[in-house]
Formats: structure tokens, sequence, C-alpha cells
């Protein structure tokens, strides 16, 4: 029996994804659940299982192709001892190389599947998607007036990028402008590599984000002294109590959220002319990912108890770099938290992560002289940084805020743990 191979719906607000790798060729064997092929979307990356066990007979998408949902990507033959399909294969080149994981072999696609189809053109009422219709709407476009090359004429989100990018927009700035050429001398030693679909949006977002917001920062010091010796001390506990790691990402969270509490403003949006104050505080904490960066939500994070906050957190980490989050655990943020101190960085001044209003950056923990009541000590201390919108969000409002989340780390309740 053959059984269709659906790239899956990731989301309410998701129309399509983007194949980025084929961890089976056709010919192979594949088990119910196994991984079968790699996605990336507007909202994060995945691997897909093989909704049953069974041989791969046809593969319909190359790797970099984007599909949109429920749409068929591959057969399967459940027969084992069924031949695999007679139809031509041509072999589709890998692409270049990315940073992280090796990718598998490329996957040999079937000639029908590479021919180019011309686009159907649009009838009235075809389907927009929520991404499209967004980028559309900051743009003045009307999203009929943009060729679509998705099914039925459907407008992709690169097919609006590329119409915005062609000054196809109102705006006076593109939401993603193209890179200048760059010609490089003979004999210069380079090599040239596409982005890959998480860097693309990546860049878009950021390009975006400063855009938007007018970005503004505030950097405070901090003696961790305290925080340092509390985790110490329960570590081992946490790890026989709770079977899971004590770091220091849910003592900020925990700060965060008591200085979020005081100044709502910090946990709102801005939305037209309006300013929408979000009574959940779902706090982003961003993952460092070998290729690229991702920022699962851990959601009413201040109903969560240190040691809820410590389990969640990992979770969602662990999950992250495996590829296993779902896409509402990278969405509904209204707040973020990341830490390039974690490499040793000093400080850094993250950009903002839209429709948020501001990010609070964690710089690195250090053994440093410091004067405390007029005599000279050692003490673990921390730069705090915070990017704000300036729209709605004042330098004596970001910094109360952060005077705030500074006591609270310096003074944290060690009965919380």
């Amino acid at each position: 029996m053959r059984v269709d191979v659906v790239m899956p719906q990731m989301g309410e607000s998701i129309a399509e994804g983007t194949i980025t790798r084929w961890m089976k060729q056709v010919g192979d064997t594949v088990g119910r659940d196994e991984p079968l092929f790699e996605i990336s979307t507007d909202k994060v990356d995945a691997e897909i299982p093989s909704p049953a066990a069974g041989r791969l007979i046809e593969i319909k998408n190359a790797v970099g192709e984007t599909v949109p949902v429920n749409q068929v990507v591959a057969i399967l033959e459940t027969d084992a001892t069924a031949a695999v399909s007679a139809t031509p294969t041509v072999a589709v080149p890998a692409p270049a190389a990315t940073p992280g994981p090796a990718p598998a072999a490329a996957a040999p696609v079937t000639a029908k599947a590479q021919a180019a189809e011309p686009a159907a053109p649009r009838g009235e009422g075809t389907f927009v998607s929520p991404v499209v219709r967004k980028i559309a709407s900051e743009h003045g476009i009307d999203p009929e007036r943009v060729p679509g090359t998705g099914a039925g004429g459907r407008v992709t989100k690169k097919d609006i990028l590329d119409f915005v990018a062609k000054g196809g927009a109102k705006a006076a700035a593109p939401a993603s402008a193209p890179a200048p050429s760059v010609t490089f001398a003979p004999g210069m030693r380079v090599e040239r590599q596409p982005m890959s679909p998480m860097r693309k949006k990546i860049a878009e977002h950021m390009i975006e984000s400063r855009r938007i917001s007018a970005h503004v920062n505030s950097v405070f010091e901090v003696d961790m002294t305290r925080v340092v010796k509390m985790r110490e001390k329960y570590k081992a506990v946490y790890e026989q109590r709770h079977g899971t790691k004590l770091t220091m990402t849910p003592f900020f969270v925990k700060a965060a959220c008591d200085g979020l509490r005081a100044w709502p403003v910090i946990n709102a949006s801005v939305e037209g002319n309006d300013i929408v104050y979000k009574k959940d505080l779902n706090i982003g904490v961003a993952v460092a990912l070998d290729w690229g960066l991702i920022v699962p939500v851990v959601r009413n994070a201040d109903e969560l108890s240190i040691a809820g906050l410590t389990k969640k957190i990992n979770d969602l980490a662990e999950r992250a770099r495996g590829k296993k989050l779902l896409p509402d655990e990278v969405q509904g943020g209204t707040f973020t938290i990341t830490n390039p101190g974690i490499f040793g960085g000093v400080f850094g001044l993250p950009i903002i992560s839209q429709p948020q209003v501001a990010i609070m950056g964690i710089g690195g923990i250090e053994k440093r002289p410091v004067v405390v009541d007029d005599a000279i000590a050692i003490r673990s201390m921390m730069y705090l940084s915070m990017s704000y919108d300036h729209r709605v969000v004042d330098g004596a409002v970001a910094d109360q805020f952060l005077a705030l989340v500074k006591k609270g780390l310096q003074e944290f309740d060690e009965s919380l743990l």
C-alpha cells in the first residue's frame, strides 16, 4: 500500500515549509516515527517523522524547495517487497555547507518533480497566510497585486519579499533589501555559501526590527556573588531532587518577572498608535544553536517556582537543539532574555524581538576587585544590559526596571530555592 507523506501544518499561522534536509534516499527503508526529513518555517525548524513504516519510493520536492502545507512531498510503499518506482530520477545537488551538523546526502527526486510549473492565476479569495498579510500590511501592499508562485497562484513569503525588494512597496525602505554585489580581485581566497533558511529568517527579522523600533540601550553592573554561592550550594540538591541541572537562567527570569510586574510597559507591544499591555509574562529565552539562534518561550513564567523554571528552561533548550520544538513554543513571547556572557562576552546590546519592546542581555560573570563598605573585596560581577523601544519606553523607566532586577539578583531570596 502506498502512503503519502505531506508537508505538515506546524502551527495555525504557518502555511508553508522549506525542506532543508532529506534523511532518507529513494529506496531506503524507514520505520514509523523515524525522522524522514527536516523543514524550516517562519517559526521553527523541525524533524518530520515518517507516518508509516516502509520503503521510500519517491521524493517529490528537493532540498531548498518551499512547499505549502498538506502538499505531498514523498511517497512510501508499506509493502517491503514492492519495487522502487521505475520513474526516471535525476540527482539534485545538496546545498552548500552551512554551520551545524553535516547534512545527509541529497536524495534523488523524480524528473517530473524537477519540471518548472507556471504559476496559476489567482482567483478572488485565494488564501493569504498571516505572515504574507503582515508583511504586505507593513509596506502598504495589496497582496492581490503580487504575482504568486505558490499552489493555485498563492502568494508565498518569498513572493512578497521579492516584490518589496523590487520597489513594489509604498514604504520608504524595503523589509529585506538585497545585499550589494561585491567583486573580488583575481587570486583572492574566498568561499561563497548561500544563507541557510534559518539564517535568512534571522536576517529579515533583525533588519525589520531595527526599521520599526527606536533602539536605546542601558547597562547596569550587578554583584552576582550571592546568586553564584546559592547555585553552588544547591546545584547537587537540584540534580538529586528534581533530576535537572540548576543554571543561572532561572534566577534572571525570576528577577525579570518581578521587574515586569512593577513596570508593565516593558511587557507591552505597539499596534498603530496603541500600546498593548500584556497581562501574561511569557519570557523568551534565547538558545544558541550550531546553525543559528532560536527563542523558545516560557509561558506564564511568573507562576513557576525556581524548580519549575529550571525544568522548563532546560527542557526547551534541549528540544531546541534537537529540533523537537513545536511552533507554539517559539511564539507569543512578551519579553526576551539573551545571554551573550555564556561565551565570555562582557555584555551585549541585542536587537529587540518584534513585536516586543525590550530585550535583556546577560553579560559574563567574573571575579573582580570592587569597593564594598570602603574596602576592596573580590566579588562575582556582571553587566546587565537592555535594549528598549524608545517609542514607548523612556530611559527613566528602563533604568528603574533594571535597578529593580539588579536588586532582586543581589538580594535574591534563598527560601525560593
